[in-house]
């Protein structure tokens, strides 16, 4: 450093936070909520910390982390990717670019899944594509008596799940690799869950936002966007029980072909739930 020189001190945490969120602004439409979650991140902090110690300066590891962090979320990468964690039914569940992102929406199916089955039974039921495990562990952590089969065609997914079953201490759960229902052979069920994919192939939602990062073969199903639903529905029927449920989320603007898909199948009393914007986004049924 030449004589004289001012020595650049590093920004402290609410500096920085001031910072990164400008520079999120052009990318994220949370850029606050992203700026606090990444500094977090970057600096091992909860939300208190962030706050109580907003005066003091970030190491350079640790910013070195963060504008790290924030060049991959510039580039549109979702947020529980960089952290590699997502909030679904209050558990932290590990993620990764293997696994879809679970949503918000999807704790409906969770919510609608549970009515169905009574606290102390002991069914068997399946989650077809389990992903990172967010459903299957939602059912297993409120019904602990029932014993949860998640399949899942790719091994690194299941791997994901497998160490999310690990972390919440959740005993009551199996995996198998394979498409849908073909590991489960000749297995009779009580219930049938799946949050399948269901965007129409064409979708330009494909190409924007986080879906941009995630597999598309977990977001994806043909040119109406029912590949996928239309495969369980037809083989839901050799696994479930007299008066056992097939339940599964779909797209706010596909219920009305499923509906009439499932009727053709012969399956009873089929309902559809709403979600909070009002879109039918869960769909119920037996046989």
């Amino acid at each position: 450093m030449k004589p004289g020189a001012l020595h650049k001190m590093p920004p402290t945490i609410s500096e920085m936070l001031r910072t990164a969120t400008r520079e999120l602004q052009a990318t994220s439409s949370t850029p606050r909520l992203d700026a606090e979650v990444l500094i977090m991140h970057a600096c091992g902090f909860d939300r208190s910390g962030l706050f109580t110690r907003d005066h003091i300066a970030l190491t350079g590891e640790q910013q070195q982390r963060l504008e790290a962090l924030l060049a991959r979320r510039k580039q549109g990468e979702p947020i529980a990717y960089l952290t590699g964690m997502r909030e679904f039914w209050s558990l932290e569940f590990n993620v990764s670019p293997a696994t879809l992102i679970p949503r918000p929406e999807t704790e409906l199916l969770v919510e609608k899944a549970l009515a169905f089955i009574p606290r102390d039974a002991k069914w068997t039921i399946a989650d077809l594509g389990t992903g990172c495990g967010a459903i299957a562990l939602a059912l297993a952590k409120e019904r602990p008596r029932c014993h949860i089969i998640a399949t899942d065609i790719s091994p690194a997914t299941l791997e994901v799940a497998r160490a999310n079953a690990a972390k919440f201490g959740l005993t009551n759960i199996e995996y198998r690799e394979g498409s849908w229902l073909e590991p489960l052979n000749d297995m009779q069920l009580d219930m049938i869950v799946s949050n399948p994919p269901y965007v129409r192939a064409n979708d330009p939602h494909l190409e924007q936002g986080d879906v941009r990062f995630e597999p598309e073969q977990a977001l994806a199903a043909g040119s109406e966007g029912l590949d996928a639903i239309r495969r369980i529905a037809l083989s839901a029927r050799e696994h479930l029980k007299p008066a056992a449920v097939l339940i599964f989320e779909h797209g706010g603007d596909q219920a009305a072909a499923i509906g009439q898909l499932l009727h053709q199948l012969g399956y009873r009393n089929i309902v559809c739930y709403p979600d909070l914007g009002g879109c039918d986004r869960i769909t119920a049924c037996c046989i």
